[in-house]
């Protein structure tokens, strides 16, 4: 199995398996093994270590603020930002449709992968030395955080302004998913009901395209 020593170096961890990596870097349209199993826990790898950091980092932030922050750090754009610094675009095995697309410049594909290689790690080496990974590989954005200057996610702000309002809770529906299953879209609404307003949104998931739907939302409502 190919090893990928400049991506080992980057992240900071040389594999004893190296086919945990290469199927971290495998997208679904490729073939199998592919990355969504390891995405899955990489997810939770990430979620974990992200809290235990800034829990030991924030000591006296409260808990609603370290959510805050937390989601911040890991959501999409984030994520593929940290992906984008890695350079893991050129490490990832596509077919050919896909990468035409700009498939691996594509931020939701660029996130998972991340989250695969999270995963990947703490099969190889275990939980402290994922924590590292992912220490290390989020840089300034763990050491210079700003706890102040952190903005509360889509969806909780929209609520805020709606309970100011003394209005409903907003709605969310799917409204259609389309795409490959390799790539899938989800197109969510957002709806307030008593002032008659909705929006939609976007994402390779539904709780990121639930967020994009109330920032539009947001916007509607000129906040």
């Amino acid at each position: 199995m190919a090893r990928h020593p400049v991506l080992e170096r980057r992240i900071g961890h040389r594999f004893k398996d190296p086919a945990l990596l290469a199927q971290a870097l495998t997208h679904r349209s490729f073939g199998s093994p592919h990355y969504e199993r390891l995405e899955f826990l990489g997810d939770s790898v990430l979620g974990c270590a992200v809290t235990e950091l800034l829990f030991q980092r924030h000591p006296d932030l409260p808990e609603g603020k370290l959510s805050r922050i937390r989601a911040g750090l890991i959501r999409e754009e984030s994520l593929a930002r940290v992906g984008r610094e890695l350079g893991i675009a050129a490490f990832l095995r596509l077919d050919e449709s896909t990468a035409r697309n700009e498939g691996a410049d594509r931020p939701s594909i660029l996130a998972d992968a991340l989250e695969a290689v999270y995963g990947a790690v703490f099969l190889d080496g275990g939980y402290a030395i994922a924590r590292e990974v992912i220490e290390r590989t989020f840089g300034t954005a763990l050491t210079q955080l700003d706890p102040d200057a952190v903005d509360k996610d889509a969806k909780t702000r929209l609520q805020e302004c709606l309970q100011a309002k003394r209005r409903a809770k907003p709605r969310y529906r799917v409204v259609s998913t389309s795409g490959a299953k390799q790539s899938l879209v989800f197109e969510v609404e957002c709806a307030v009901d008593d002032l008659e307003l909705k929006a939609t949104g976007h994402g390779s998931s539904r709780q990121r395209a639930e967020q994009q739907a109330a920032g539009h939302v947001l916007a509607l409502l000129g906040s």
